[in-house]
C-alpha cells in the first residue's frame, strides 16, 4: 500500500477535493465502437487511462466484447493493465472464476446475497491493488445487486470538517475477525489461545495484525486488529488527498443497522487508534451520511465493466435475490516497478483460501438459503 498521509491540511484538502468531476465517467458503445472489438480499447488506451485518473472510475456500457470471459480479458490486455492477486486473496471471499484469466468472482454466494457490502477500497494497511475492472456477466435474476461506487474525493469534501480532523488526528484501527472464548477460561489458557491464533492464522492473511482481547467490550472476545492508519491518503500518482478508508463497510454500528449475512467470526469493527474505543455513533452517522450522499448505484447489464482507480474510488454492493454472476480482475502498477508487490503469486496460500471458501458455504447464518 502506498501511504502518503503526513502533514495534510484538512481544510485545504477539502477545498481541493470539491473541484473534482463526478465519478464515474460513463462511456457508451456505439455500433462503430462494437465493430472495433478490442481495438477500441487499444486505440483509445491513452485517453481512457488519463480519464481514469481524472474521474476515478469509468463505466463502460453496451460493449459486446466483455460479455464473455475471454472478451473481458482482451479488453484489459488492450489497455495494457497488468493483473495481480486480490489484496485479500486468502480471506475466504476471494474465489477465482477463471484463474488463467485472472478473474475473481465477486461476492455472488447465495449465502451472502442478503448481505449489504458497504463502501470500501480493496485495501489493507499493507496491500492495495492499483486498479480493478468489475464486470457483469449476469445480473441478479430476481432483482437487486446494484453495484455501488463513490468518489473518495467527494466523500472527503463532504464530511464535516471537525469530524474529519478528529479522525485524521486520532487515526483508526480495524478488527477483521472475532473469536469468542469462554470468559471463564483462566488467563493462561486465554493467553495460549491468543499466541496460537497469532502464529497459526494471522500469517495466512497479508496483514499486520495484533491479537487483542475484548476491545469491543464483549467478555472473552479475541479480535485480530490491523495497525493504525489515517483515513486520508494522497493519491500515489496525482497527489490528491482522498478519503481512503473502509469504515462505511466495517463499522459495526453501521453494519448492524443494515442487511448482514456474515457469521460472527467474520464481523468487523472500527476503533479510534489512540484509545481503542469503537467509533462513536455520531462519527459513524456522519461517515454514513457523507458516503451515501455520493454513491452512484449502477444497474449493470451483461458486458458492462466498471474500471476503478482503487486509490480514488470506493465500491460496494447492494443485496440481491436469485442468481448473479459478476466478477473482478485486480491490477498492479504497470509504470512504477518499485510500487509493485514482491509476491507475484502466493501459491502456498491457495489451499487455505479454498478451504475457507468451502467453509463459507456451510457455516451457519442468520437466515436459510433456498439455493444449494
Amino acid at each position: 500500500t502506498r501511504w502518503d498521509s503526513q502533514g495534510i491540511d484538512v481544510e485545504k484538502a477539502q477545498r481541493e477535493a470539491k473541484k473534482m468531476p463526478h465519478c464515474p465517467l460513463e462511456v457508451r458503445a456505439s455500433p462503430a465502437d462494437n465493430k472495433m472489438g478490442a481495438e477500441y480499447f487499444s486505440k483509445n488506451r491513452a485517453k481512457l487511462r488519463k480519464d481514469l485518473l481524472k474521474y476515478g472510475a469509468i463505466w463502460f456500457r453496451g460493449f459486446d466484447l466483455m460479455k464473455s470471459v475471454s472478451g473481458n480479458r482482451e479488453m484489459h490486455e488492450a489497455m495494457a493493465l497488468d493483473p495481480c492477486l486480490d489484496p485479500l486473496h486468502s480471506s475466504g471471499l476471494r474465489k477465482f472464476a477463471s484463474e488463467r484469466d485472472a478473474l475473481y468472482e465477486e461476492v455472488n454466494k447465495p449465502s451472502l446475497r442478503g448481505h449489504y457490502i458497504g463502501l470500501h477500497c480493496e485495501s489493507t494497511a499493507k496491500r492495495t491493488a492499483a486498479y480493478a475492472a468489475f464486470v457483469c456477466f449476469q445480473k441478479a435474476t430476481e432483482g437487486g445487486g446494484r453495484f455501488l461506487v463513490a468518489d473518495g474525493s467527494a466523500i472527503l469534501a463532504e464530511i464535516d470538517t471537525n469530524v474529519l480532523k478528529r479522525l485524521y488526528e486520532r487515526q483508526i484501527r480495524i478488527s477483521v475477525s472475532n473469536l469468542d472464548i469462554p470468559p471463564s477460561f483462566p488467563g493462561f489458557i486465554k493467553e495460549g489461545i491468543k499466541v496460537a491464533v497469532d502464529k497459526a492464522v494471522a500469517p495466512k492473511f497479508d496483514m499486520d495484525l495484533e491479537m487483542i482481547y475484548e476491545s469491543d467490550g464483549k467478555p472473552g472476545r479475541l479480535q485480530a486488529v490491523e495497525t493504525a492508519e489515517p483515513p486520508i491518503n494522497r493519491h500515489p500518482v496525482t497527489g490528491l488527498p482522498v478519503w481512503f478508508n473502509n469504515s462505511h463497510n466495517h463499522a459495526r454500528k453501521l453494519r448492524d443497522r443494515r442487511p448482514c449475512g456474515v457469521p460472527e467470526v467474520g464481523m468487523t469493527e472500527v476503533f479510534y487508534a489512540d484509545t481503542m474505543d469503537p467509533l462513536s455513533l455520531e462519527d459513524c452517522a456522519e461517515i454514513k451520511r457523507a458516503s451515501e450522499k455520493h454513491i452512484t448505484a449502477l444497474s449493470m447489464e451483461p458486458g458492462d465493466v466498471l474500471l476503478v482507480d482503487n486509490y480514488r474510488a470506493l465500491h460496494g454492493r447492494d443485496v440481491f435475490a436469485g442468481d448473479r454472476f459478476h466478477a473482478v480482475t485486480w491490477f498492479t502498477w504497470d509504470d512504477n516497478e518499485e510500487w509493485r508487490g514482491t509476491d507475484r503469486r502466493i501459491v502456498e496460500k491457495d489451499p487455505f483460501n479454498k478451504a475457507i471458501n468451502s467453509m463459507m458455504d456451510w457455516i451457519p447464518k442468520d437466515f436459510e438459503s433456498d439455493q444449494s
